[in-house]
This record gives C-alpha cells, structure tokens and sequence, in this order.
C-alpha cells in the first residue's frame, strides 16, 4: 500500500515522501496516527496545498520538542515495586509506568512516547528512550526499587547484588558479636568458679581444745 508520509517516520521517510507499506501497518498506525495519508492523486494534492503549513507546523513543534529534551535528557525516575531477594520483579515495569514516573515529576509524557525493547522484570537503573518529536528523543533512567531508600543506594551506584551482599555481611556480623559475647561470658564464668570453690574449701580457723 501506498501513503505519503506528513511527518518523518523513522526507517520510512521524511515528510512528503511517498512510501510503500504494509495495509496492516498503515491501517494501525500510520493513519490513524496522523503520520500519513493514502498516497491517492486528491491526498498527494492536499498535501502540496498543505506543505508550507505542515512543515511551520513541524518545525513548531520541533522546537517544543528539543526545549523539553533538553530538560528531560538524563532525569531520573523512581519506580516502587514488589520483587525478591534476587532483584527480579512480581510484575514488570511497562511503558505507562515509565510515563506515569515522569509525568508524577512535572514532565508531561505519554506512553506512546516511550520505547521500551521489552518490559523491565529487575531492579535497579535502567535506561529507556523517549520519542519527544520524529526528530527529537532523550534518553531518561527509571531507578527501580522496593524502597525509596532502596532507591537511593542504588542512585548511589550500588547494585541489588551489593545491597544484598551487603546485608548478608551485616547479619554474619550481628551472629558473630552475639557468639562472641556468649563465648567471653562463659570465660567469665569459669574463671569465677574456681575462686568459689576456693572460698568453700578454706581451713577452719577454730583449733582443737583439750578439756582435762
């Protein structure tokens, strides 16, 4: 099938460019998205009507686009979920959680804007694009975590592998203080038990007497 693009669409075209494409593919997306048109001689003609109005729009919004880039290009989101000892997640962390994050932030984005190569089932930082213009993307961090102080450590640059190591260090450690203090008890008390058994088996000090 036949379109002529209004926009540029990436690995297709640029705006103007008439395109071969699948039905499935132009019917889905494509034109129900605006991005094009069926290449039909009364379209193509709209189109040349349109040109000089299709492309100020699109620098508009280009403009729109990078200015909000160059405040979004590198943020930081934080996304609470469930998952085990080992990182991996009770779910997974979709594109509309990724735009929920952002726009929780003050930045307006839509999930459709968001590409993610396929849902996030682990913690930690994982870097997703977001698809600002045809022409305009950032490059954003979703810092998935249990906790907000999770969250923080791993902002910090720790992995849940060292968070993990980590804790597991901290308990061997609280175990061998304990054993430690129960050891130096029992010292204490040995050393104490000969001194008792002392004290009971001290001499008499009374002396025998001879009555006559």
């Amino acid at each position: 099938m036949q379109v002529i693009l209004l926009e540029r669409v990436a690995k297709l075209g640029q705006m103007g460019d008439v395109v071969d494409v699948k039905p499935g593919y132009a019917r889905n997306f494509l034109l129900p998205q605006g991005k094009a048109l069926s290449a039909s001689e009364a379209n193509i003609a709209d189109f040349e009507n349109r040109k000089s109005q299709l492309e100020a729009r699109n620098l508009e919004t280009k403009k729109e686009a990078e200015a909000l880039a160059e405040k979004l290009d590198g943020q930081q989101f934080i996304v609470i979920r469930s998952a085990s000892d080992s990182g991996s997640l009770y779910g997974s962390v979709t594109t509309r959680d990724a735009a929920d994050a952002a726009t929780a932030e003050g930045f307006s984005l839509d999930r459709k804007q968001v590409v993610l190569g396929a849902p996030i089932k682990e913690l930690g930082l994982h870097s997703v694009m977001v698809v600002l213009h045809p022409e305009v993307d950032a490059e954003i961090k979703l810092n998935v975590a249990r906790s907000t102080e999770e969250a923080e450590l791993q902002a910090s640059g720790k992995s849940i592998q060292e968070l993990a190591a980590e804790e597991e260090a901290a308990a061997e450690f609280e175990i061998a203080e304990l054993f430690d203090d129960i050891g130096s008890a029992a010292s204490d008390d040995e050393e104490l038990a000969p001194a008792a058994e002392a004290v009971g088996e001290a001499p008499s000090n009374d002396d025998d007497t001879v009555t006559g």
